[in-house]
């Protein structure tokens, strides 16, 4: 049996392998929560299909998927020239050294404009992702992908602007979409109004943190695990936040 002791490498074929690895990580990151997912679950498929007419002597299917993929090349830059134009895009237009927002300048941005907001009784609705992936209510919104600022949360939710319908998903410290819709909540509450159910809903199906700010009373309220805290100020929005995204 071949060991390991008659493996060689020297510091090209560990180059190459770092390359390698990182451009397949950059390719993961790329389609996660997209719809080229799918796609590449297909081409899965069809590669182990030709795999198991092989061995079972399927001749003719073996036939029409080699002759597939020799023209996989193409068939890949057909199915995901929309996510390849965009990737290549995010890779000229960001860096991968630029300076990320820290948790407590993401919050301390979406804290000030929900108070801005809330004095001034403009209605809001921010939705902070975690671990469960919202990506088909990104899809359904108008993707951003902007740094996250207070000044941006209060120009997209100002009265009669493009965007101030609906809700605003923040992934990652940017502000992945605005004018998204999220589903309502399971249990009908008349008490609430569209958005405060909105967040019920999203907080229902995920554990997604959203903040509301209700333009009727100009209250903030945070909504988690379908439940909600209302009424808060600074000092306990930032507390409440804080303890929910420190878990």
């Amino acid at each position: 049996m071949l060991g390991l002791e008659n493996v060689t490498a020297n510091w090209r074929d560990l180059l190459d392998i770092a390359l390698v690895t990182a451009l397949f990580y950059r390719i993961i990151v790329m389609v996660k929560d997209t719809r080229a997912v799918s796609a590449i679950y297909g081409l899965l498929l069809l590669v182990v299909t030709y795999f198991v007419s092989r061995e079972l002597g399927l001749y003719t299917l073996g036939w029409l998927l080699e002759s597939f993929f020799g023209s996989l090349f193409l068939v890949i830059i057909v199915l995901f020239q929309r996510d390849i134009r965009q990737a290549l895009t995010d890779m000229g237009a960001r860096s991968f050294f630029r300076k990320k927002t820290t948790a407590d300048d993401a919050l301390n941005e979406i804290i000030g404009a929900a108070l801005y907001l809330a004095q001034r009784k403009i209605g809001a609705l921010i939705v902070i992702e975690r671990n469960v992936a919202l990506g088909d209510m990104i899809e359904r919104g108008v993707k951003l992908g902007a740094a996250l600022s207070r000044e941006l949360l209060i120009t997209i939710f100002f009265p009669k602007t493009p965007l101030h319908d609906g809700a605003v998903i923040i992934r990652k410290g940017e502000v992945a979409a605005a004018a998204c819709i999220l589903p309502p909540a399971t249990v009908d509450r008349q008490d609430f109004g569209t958005r405060h159910r909105a967040a019920l809903g999203i907080t229902e199906e995920s554990d997604a943190v959203a903040v509301v700010v209700s333009e009727e009373r100009g209250a903030v309220t945070v909504a988690v695990g379908g439940k909600l805290t209302t009424s808060l100020d600074a000092t306990r929005l930032k507390r409440v936040l804080k303890n929910i995204l420190e878990k």
